[in-house]
């Protein structure tokens, strides 16, 4: 638990919400994976569960540097406008049941340019067990 004298860490520089459509309810709870696919990667994947509102805002890299880490290195040794490759798979038969849904699990892969980690890359998922909505957020 946190005291109240320690500030909150940090945002990292992606992060998600995720929705359940069958419900209208965040869902909670749902296991998801994050990994740089290019040009750096495949890194090793960064793990989360969403909380109780359905957000991630900081993950867990299984070895390896942080993702704050990852973008000041592309960001030192970029020129601007070169472009990351993002991989966010969401767990969804660990959420739903296997009975429970169309989708083993859903891979969402976006692009992140050199200085966009500053002001943080959010992307919004409605996942429902037949179906799934994402987008680019704020």
């Amino acid at each position: 638990m946190q005291s109240l004298l320690t500030p909150p860490p940090k945002k990292d520089p992606i992060t998600t919400h995720v929705l359940n459509t069958l419900t209208g309810l965040p869902a909670p709870s749902l296991p998801v994976h994050l990994t740089l696919l290019r040009p750096l990667g495949p890194s090793t994947p960064f793990h989360a569960l969403t909380d109780a509102n359905g957000r991630i805002t900081n993950w867990t890299p299984q070895a390896g540097p942080s993702l704050h880490e990852i973008f000041a290195n592309f960001s030192e040794h970029g020129d601007g406008s070169a472009k990351m490759v993002w991989s966010l798979r969401f767990d969804t038969t660990a959420f739903f049941g296997e009975e429970g849904t169309f989708w083993p699990e859903v891979e969402l892969r976006f692009f992140v340019k050199g200085g966009e980690g500053e002001g943080g890359v959010h992307v919004p998922v409605l996942l429902g067990p037949w179906s799934f909505v994402a987008y680019r957020g704020s």
